[in-house]
């Protein structure tokens, strides 16, 4: 596996009017990589969920809370971190640390209101969730052909 990847990070206001920002800057990411129209779209709804659950439920309002966004960018897809505690952290380390979110484990990120993370996991290939100083979700895209060529490979072994 081709550990290399690019790392872009963001670091917005915890305010609605700068998730549009994350919006197209994933976009143009994602478009760069080569995915289709329908997965940037998936893409954009998932990161603005994530984005916007930060926003809303992170921080009480007269605190002035930051999102992190983390982008890893490798050639067969596309792995992003939305954290609302507002701390850059080491993309590596939280990729190795970070647990799968069981559906029945009662979440403290599952706000009222707050995070569709049903909607994320229909619209992205992995979603991962840690909780540490704050929420930390964690989503993998895959690029199509890239994965296509690998199940066609599966099947002919």
């Amino acid at each position: 596996m081709d550990h290399k990847y690019d790392y872009v990070e963001m670091k917005i206001p915890a305010k609605p009017e700068y998730v549009g920002v994350v919006r197209l800057t994933i976009s143009g990411i994602a478009s760069r990589m080569g995915f289709s129209f329908d997965d940037i779209e998936d893409l954009k709804i998932a990161v603005s969920e994530a984005c916007t659950n930060a926003v809303q439920h992170a921080y009480k309002d007269e605190e002035d809370g930051e999102v992190v966004i983390g982008c890893g960018v490798y050639k067969d897809r596309l792995e992003l971190m939305v954290a609302d505690h507002g701390h850059s952290c080491n993309f590596d380390e939280v990729r190795q640390g970070i647990g799968p979110y069981h559906k029945g484990e009662p979440a403290e990120f599952i706000r009222e209101g707050g995070l569709g993370i049903y909607l994320i996991e229909t619209l992205m290939d992995k979603v991962e969730i840690r909780q540490h100083l704050g929420v930390m979700v964690f989503m993998t895209k895959f690029v199509r052909g890239g994965q296509v060529e690998t199940d066609e490979q599966n099947l002919s072994t």
